[in-house]
């Protein structure tokens, strides 16, 4: 890491520039797509010989080596793989809060719910700030505070906004997040208030915050953080290095990821293709990407006559993904494609049935982290993923990410009728196993005796 390494190629027309060159808005000025940051001495080597790649053992080695350091950037799950992301000319110049390095949880009764014979979920909740956008936030925002940007800026439901505004903060630059009118988990917003970043809520969705944003980015040296910035899923890419390591170098036969901006799933392919590139691994998994009915422009675009991806009004509770104009679609489409996955769409009844049952395994995610698990049925279902193949879902965000959503189920009070009245017979008897309101009662020792007695003789034991 002691020079830069890599330039951007845009993934529409293939023009090639150096990272500095980028325009504000990260958009190629021939063609409008994004850029993809590559690192040349991968493909070819000095005067356009045959490459040097690194040794795929001794790189295994030094990463789990640098487990044992202190350093912060070695506690970094992404920092940690820094060789798989040279975007930086020092090392002195990481923002880290030591994220990365999270759990890979299995899930045995989701799994019996799914029709899999066993099931792994990547919690990418368990970040600092308690979701996945704390990989890309230190890649993107090192590479801001390097380059010497004051400000920084992003269009947010929540997530980016808290993990930006706390690597602002650590880096000591000043931070600038854009929110849509209503229909935004406030504890995620409460983040970026307590990390300092100055908040402005507009009266349009997500995608016209991105537009304002855009437009202000172009006339202000205002370093833009949303997803659009390659250098995002730079450090996005590394969960799939983290995943693999912690199965001993064996790769999932299928990933199956949330699907809002659509950054996540391009970055997860993106890492598992420059690890097989490298010879860390021998395949790629498949990866699918799942979507919400209410937030599905990519789901219709696979189904419609695919000329262009028509974007929609974006309305579903899991608030994360409530996007209706991806920026990475392109990107998005074309991994699920390499790999040979698919896209598909749940409902919001199947989304907060999946929460729940997750949460029930005792470990708990955000509402958009639950479509994994509701697609995953699907996926079973249509006979896209067969009982004896190993699945991750990746979940994104922790369960205190939006807890009136799971107040709100659990009182009974989330679902409208018509989700009730969809949700098939077993589904309702799950709900209905599953929920768990506070009891009000007298406070006297019989009373709570009583409902005790009665919750013993209820009980059956963990749902399936």
């Amino acid at each position: 890491m002691t020079a830069i390494t890599h330039h951007l190629r845009c993934t529409g027309c293939g023009a090639v520039i150096e990272g500095p060159e980028a325009r504000s808005d990260f958009r190629c000025p021939n063609c409008n797509d994004l850029y993809e940051v590559e690192y040349p001495s991968w493909n070819t080597g000095p005067n356009g010989g045959a490459p040097n790649l690194p040794n795929p053992n001794a790189m295994k080695y030094l990463w789990m080596e640098r487990r044992q350091s202190n350093l912060a950037m070695d506690q970094s799950g992404v920092w940690r793989f820094r060789e798989m992301l040279p975007i930086l000319s020092s090392p002195a110049n990481i923002v880290t809060l030591r994220e990365g390095n999270t759990p890979l949880y299995d899930l045995p009764r989701c799994a019996k719910s799914a029709g899999v014979d066993s099931l792994l979920a990547k919690h990418q909740g368990m970040n600092p700030t308690g979701s996945f956008k704390d990989t890309g936030m230190t890649s993107a925002l090192s590479v801001a505070a390097e380059r010497g940007f004051k400000w920084v800026a992003c269009a947010s439901t929540g997530n980016t906004s808290a993990a930006m505004a706390a690597y602002a903060a650590r880096a000591g630059l000043r931070s600038l997040v854009f929110i849509p009118e209503g229909k935004i988990a406030w504890g995620k917003l409460s983040q970026s208030m307590d990390y300092g970043a100055t908040t402005i809520q507009l009266k349009t969705d997500f995608d016209g915050c991105v537009r304002i944003l855009t437009e202000l980015v172009s006339r202000f040296p205002i370093y833009l953080l949303n997803s659009v910035n390659p250098y995002r899923l730079e450090g996005q890419k590394t969960p799939a290095l983290e995943m693999v390591e912690q199965l001993d170098w064996n790769v999932p036969d299928h990933i199956v990821v949330p699907g809002g901006n659509l950054a996540n799933g391009s970055a997860l392919g993106k890492g598992f293709a420059e690890m097989q590139r490298l010879g860390l691994i021998q395949k790629q998994p498949k990866i699918s990407v799942i979507q919400a009915t209410g937030a599905n422009p990519l789901f219709q675009w696979f189904n419609n006559d695919r000329a262009g991806l028509e974007p929609v009004y974006a309305d579903t509770r899991a608030t994360a993904i409530r996007i209706g104009n991806p920026a990475s679609w392109k990107k998005a489409v074309r991994v699920i494609q390499a790999t040979g996955g698919w896209c598909e769409q749940v409902s919001e009844q199947e989304i907060a049935l999946a929460k729940a049952e997750i949460g029930a395994e005792g470990i708990g995610c955000e509402p958009a982290s639950a479509v994994t698990l509701a697609g995953l049925k699907q996926l079973v279902r249509d006979g896209q993923v067969q009982r004896e193949e190993s699945v991750v879902l990746l979940l994104t965000g922790h369960t205190l990410k939006d807890s009136e959503y799971t107040i709100q189920y659990h009182k009974g009070e989330l679902l409208q009728a018509e989700e009730v009245a969809n949700a098939s017979a077993a589904e309702q008897a799950k709900h209905n196993t599953l929920r768990k309101p506070p009891f009000v009662l007298e406070a006297n020792l019989d009373a709570v005796l009583r409902m005790l007695e009665h919750e013993m003789k209820t009980t059956v034991g963990p749902t399936a």
